[in-house]
């Protein structure tokens, strides 16, 4: 089992930047990889970005490449999701998973934080 609990989200104006954590219990958080997921209000969730399991690669959504950066401190059991340069299109609930990868490509496995809210306003 796996608990994800996210912290970090608020209001910013476009062009600023946020640091959004996730702290892991449960299952050794070095075990298993992690990503970031969104969803905006009437639109799916939709992966942001993923990292390894010793953090030593990652991986991005095209629309976040460049500005935001994933990281993770296996020694605090603490996800991290820099997020720069926000734009108002990144509003959304932003959650944290554990997950798993496959020829590359991560896949979200079935635990999930119960989300942040990010709002960036124009």
């Amino acid at each position: 089992q796996v608990q994800l609990v996210e912290s970090g989200g608020g209001l910013v104006q476009a062009g600023g930047s946020l640091r959004l954590s996730c702290a892991a219990s449960g299952r050794p958080f070095s075990s298993y990889p992690m990503g970031w997921f969104r969803q905006a209000p009437g639109k799916e969730r939709e992966f942001v970005a993923a990292v390894s399991k010793s953090g030593g690669s990652t991986n991005y959504a095209d629309s976040v490449k460049g500005r935001f950066t994933i990281s993770r401190d296996n020694a605090q059991n603490t996800g991290y999701l820099q997020m720069n340069s926000l734009k108002p299109e990144d509003t959304a609930v932003y959650y944290c998973n554990a997950g798993f990868y496959v020829n590359g490509n991560y896949y979200s496995d079935n635990y999930w934080g119960q989300g942040t809210q990010v709002t960036v306003s124009s």
